[in-house]
């Protein structure tokens, strides 16, 4: 027999894969809580019992991708068979693949909170989270997922760089790949233009950095 807590976590699981696969298929603007809870099957005031709003749920979608994300940067550190340099390229390339598979996703992990009214909450969406929200901020759940994925991601560029300068490459890095993932997005980086692919240029990053290994870390007064 299903408990009741149970019965809940299977109904927010099927929330949460019903809102992913809207989001996949026409972004935020095609995430409401009525046409998830129309496509997972459930009754109509579901959704609300599990999530104060949009913004709520497209959060919980968001926590639940960087916490892959930092599972998958996880077994990259801690692969013995990899040297520093593949872990750093493989941790770039994870979040580049989520780019290129996923865009409406990626942009939602990467925008400031609170950055786009038409996604987050609003008006009533906002009442409804001060009055009746579930346990626990999920705002505060995605930061931590983020900040697990940024930890592992630096454990691994200090193997490449050293603790001390960890930070500013790392930093370096990101922004990188951010950026090659945002060119692919619109459609910029291709090699007919640039002569240029996305592996290519993470090749390219990683081993600049590498280079830092043989030459005095970054100024700092």
């Amino acid at each position: 027999m299903v408990t009741r807590a149970e019965s809940a976590a299977l109904t927010r699981r099927a929330l949460l894969d019903a809102a992913a696969d809207l989001l996949d298929l026409g972004g935020p603007e095609a995430v409401t809580l009525r046409e998830v809870g129309t496509r997972a099957g459930v009754t109509r005031g579901a959704p609300y019992r599990h999530f104060t709003g949009k913004d709520s749920l497209l959060t919980a979608i968001a926590t639940e991708r960087w916490e892959r994300i930092a599972d998958q940067v996880h077994a990259l550190r801690t692969d013995p068979a990899l040297s520093a340099a593949d872990r750093t390229r493989g941790a770039l390339r994870t979040l580049i693949d989520v780019g290129r598979d996923q865009p409406h996703l990626y942009q939602i992990l990467f925008r400031r909170h609170g950055h786009r009214p038409e996604e987050l909450g609003d008006g009533l969406d906002r009442v409804r989270s001060r009055l009746c929200a579930p346990d626990g901020d999920p705002a505060t759940d995605r930061a931590r997922a983020a900040g697990r994925f940024q930890a592992e991601f630096l454990a691994i560029v200090a193997d490449l760089v050293g603790e001390r300068n960890a930070g500013h490459y790392g930093a370096l890095l990101l922004t990188g790949a951010h950026g090659i993932a945002d060119m692919e997005l619109t459609g910029h980086l291709h090699r007919d233009s640039l002569n240029a692919t996305s592996d290519e240029l993470v090749d390219t990053l990683v081993r600049l950095v590498t280079d830092t290994r043989v030459r005095p870390g970054p100024h700092r007064r």
